[in-house]
């Protein structure tokens, strides 16, 4: 693989990694959203990622690849396979005043723990800073190989 391969690879994560992070920011900002267009409340939404790799092999076979004649290594990268919902029956509250609430009182929130939704946001936002960093560090490889040529 290139440097210019190893680009690709990180900025699909990078991509990828922004996603989660607003799949996240939306969970938490409808945790309380008890009604949707749907009908009934929000369900929380996960991102579920998958290599682009063409050839399912070993993690060895990828990473000593010689690649292919014009001197790429099919490595692929990142990609979002799906954002699925969480079909949990959600949390049951009682709160008479609420305009979604049943005969009995109780309206049903969606089953979304902020501490669980925190730890997935903090671990998206690491993941992107260290794809960012090996980004800037091929970036630096690429110009200190540019100096050598010159």
């Amino acid at each position: 693989m290139n440097l210019f391969g190893v680009m690709d690879v990180s900025g699909s994560a990078l991509a990828a990694e922004r996603l989660r992070a607003e799949v996240v920011a939306s969970n938490m900002a409808n945790a309380n959203t008890t009604r949707t267009p749907q009908g009934g409340p929000y369900r929380r939404q996960e991102v579920v990622f998958e290599s682009e790799a063409s050839d399912q092999g070993a993690f060895s076979n990828h990473l000593f690849a010689r690649g292919s004649s014009d001197g790429t290594a099919n490595i692929g990268g990142v990609k979002i396979a799906a954002v699925v919902s969480d079909n949990s029956p959600g949390q049951r509250r009682y709160d008479p005043g609420n305009p979604d609430a049943d005969k009995n009182g109780y309206v049903t929130y969606p089953d979304i723990n902020p501490l669980t939704e925190m730890v997935d946001l903090m671990s998206a936002t690491r993941a992107y800073d260290l794809n960012s960093s090996a980004v800037q560090a091929t970036k630096n490889m690429i110009n200190d190989s540019i100096d050598i040529l010159k």
